[in-house]
């Protein structure tokens, strides 16, 4: 599959993706997009083809992006200050009440406490989650991605951050976002997994569903509708 191929099926499957989004914001409360998934899970690619267009949001918070604008031949020392920006930006958004979208592997618990003041300020928090079915998977496609001009990521970070990212997951986001959306990004088309949220959940295929909790040893919050 060429690069251009990739990236039009994903312009393709998000416009779906998000048919299911807007269903669900169909108010007028600002909205906050957390995107995430693993490393590799094609989260800044569909985020870049869809986000304006589709859904009418114009701001993409992405450290990775910002470090890259800093520093484009080393953006891995230009990290910390592009997180200050980063947070600096976000804030703005949030005193402005402006729809804006953020990219995260959920390994981190940072922006649990974000997600939480975006709510008590009026937004309405979508997490959209990309599936891998494994952490070597994660690994082909960083691989594949470095490829194409993408940033490297050490083999062992991947697969920590595949499996913090999961538990997390369950744990501290889904309780604390209004809707949730997974979807299984090992495979064109992409498919809906699962959408709902913390108080009930329509699975459109469960036994994936439970493919992914596996990775998770205790039982979720989530409950089925």
């Amino acid at each position: 599959m060429t690069h251009s191929h990739f990236l039009y099926l994903c312009s393709v499957i998000w416009h779906e993706i998000c048919l299911h989004i807007n269903e669900q914001n169909h108010n007028l409360m600002p909205s906050l997009y957390i995107i995430s998934g693993c490393n590799g899970a094609g989260k800044t690619t569909a985020s870049l083809t869809v986000l304006p267009e589709t859904l009418q949001c114009k701001e993409f918070v992405n450290c990775d992006e910002i470090a890259k604008g800093l520093s484009p031949l080393n953006p891995d020392g230009a990290k910390v200050a592009a997180g200050r920006l980063m947070l600096s930006r976000i804030k703005k958004l949030i005193a402005d009440k402006e729809d804006f979208a953020i990219e995260t592997t959920l390994a981190a618990k940072s922006y649990h406490a974000l997600i939480n003041k975006a709510r008590q300020e009026g937004y309405k928090a979508s997490l959209i989650y990309f599936w891998l079915q494994s952490p070597d998977l994660a690994i082909q496609r960083v691989a594949e991605r470095v490829k194409h001009g993408g940033h490297h990521v050490d083999d062992s970070i991947i697969r920590r951050r595949y499996r913090a990212g999961i538990k997390n997951l369950f744990h501290l986001y889904c309780p604390v976002v209004d809707y949730f959306l997974f979807i299984d990004n090992s495979i064109m088309p992409s498919e809906v997994i699962a959408e709902g949220n913390i108080k009930s959940i329509k699975f459109y295929n469960e036994e994936k569903f439970k493919k992914i909790r596996q990775y998770d040893n205790s039982n979720s919050e989530c409950q089925e509708e």
